[in-house]
């Protein structure tokens, strides 16, 4: 996945994975103040491997604890330090500069998992799939290009930085367990919904991950003042909850005692107007968007692109809905779905 997306758009790209799909994944650039305050990282370079590996992780930082690195370039001696600082179980990258082997193996008591890609491999044209006696065979996708977007459905203008967006979205989808969609923003996977038998059900889940992501940047949540004690784990996941707006009043007393200042308190008219300020968001779906309601869930999470193969009963109405929101709409003309 890092690789082919890397590819698409000659940028690096990192993923960050959990079990069989993406927690996150980003292209290189630059690390905001919530993830440099968080990882004790101010100065990373911007354009390495390393920020785009900690942006990835900041997609859904909570699912990323103890997940398994890609990376589309040679892991560094910046991108080890990183890695060496987390929860982190392994990686897999197309080389390893000197020294970087001899630091990350000190990770997990030796146990650290270091796996060496070949950058020569390509994959068969086809895939096969043995289950319970049954042979499964499926041609192996179109890869992921920039061709993919030229059929712009709405004729509406398609910024380069949204291609970026959508080329990466469509890499994530590709291998994310179907159902799946992807959220996207500035080369950065902000919601990723996977594993649904419906689609709204992808969805709106990965909405949520984009509001928290987007509130977790406020800095009522971004400047909590923790205690020096707490773990950077417990940070993270005090942010989420925090964000989440949902605390039980046992979750209330623990993070209050967990601060060393008074614990703030977001009105839902701040949340409100801090989430009215997420825009430029990518949306990509795996599959033809079946009914509008996931164009209509899409733009209440600042939702400007969509790209979806199209050719569904009622592509008519997704097209009526992404022109009633000013929302550019891309069709791909190809299922990414990964069983």
């Amino acid at each position: 996945m890092a690789r082919e997306a890397s590819r698409a758009f000659g940028q690096p790209v990192a993923a960050s994975f959990k079990h069989v799909s993406p927690a996150g994944a980003a292209v290189a650039g630059p690390v905001d103040a919530t993830t440099a305050r968080l990882y004790g990282v101010e100065g990373v370079n911007a354009g390495g491997i390393a920020s785009a590996y900690l942006r990835a992780r900041e997609a859904d930082p909570r699912a990323s604890y103890g997940d398994f690195a890609a990376v589309s370039r040679p892991v560094d001696t910046e991108l080890a330090d990183v890695v060496a600082r987390v929860v982190c179980d392994g990686i897999i990258a197309p080389g390893y500069e000197p020294g970087t082997v001899e630091r990350l193996r000190r990770k997990k008591a030796g146990r650290f998992v270091m796996l060496e890609a070949d950058e020569s491999f390509e994959p068969p044209a086809y895939e096969v799939r043995d289950v319970f006696g049954m042979r499964l065979i499926q041609h192996h996708d179109v890869p992921i290009c920039r061709a993919l977007l030229e059929n712009v459905a709405n004729g509406r203008a398609l910024p380069e930085s949204a291609r970026r967006d959508l080329l990466l979205g469509l890499a994530v989808a590709r291998y994310t367990q179907s159902n799946s969609v992807c959220f996207v923003r500035d080369g950065v996977t902000v919601g990723v919904g996977a594993g649904q038998q419906s689609r709204i059900d992808c969805t709106r889940p990965a909405g949520r991950k984009t509001d928290v992501w987007w509130l977790r940047r406020h800095p009522m949540v971004s400047e909590l003042a923790f205690l020096p004690t707490v773990r950077r784990q417990d940070r993270i996941n005090w942010q989420v909850r925090l964000a989440e707006g949902d605390l039980t009043a046992d979750e209330t007393g623990r993070l209050s005692r967990a601060l060393a200042a008074p614990m703030p308190c977001m009105s839902e008219e701040e949340r409100v107007a801090w989430l009215a300020q997420l825009g430029d968001v990518a949306f990509v779906s795996d599959g033809a968007l079946p009914f509008r309601d996931n164009v209509d869930e899409a733009h209440r999470h600042g939702v400007r692109y969509i790209a979806e193969p199209g050719d569904s009963i009622r592509s008519s109405d997704v097209a009526d809905a992404c022109r009633e929101h000013g929302i550019v709409l891309v069709r791909t003309g190809v299922r990414l779905f990964r069983h």
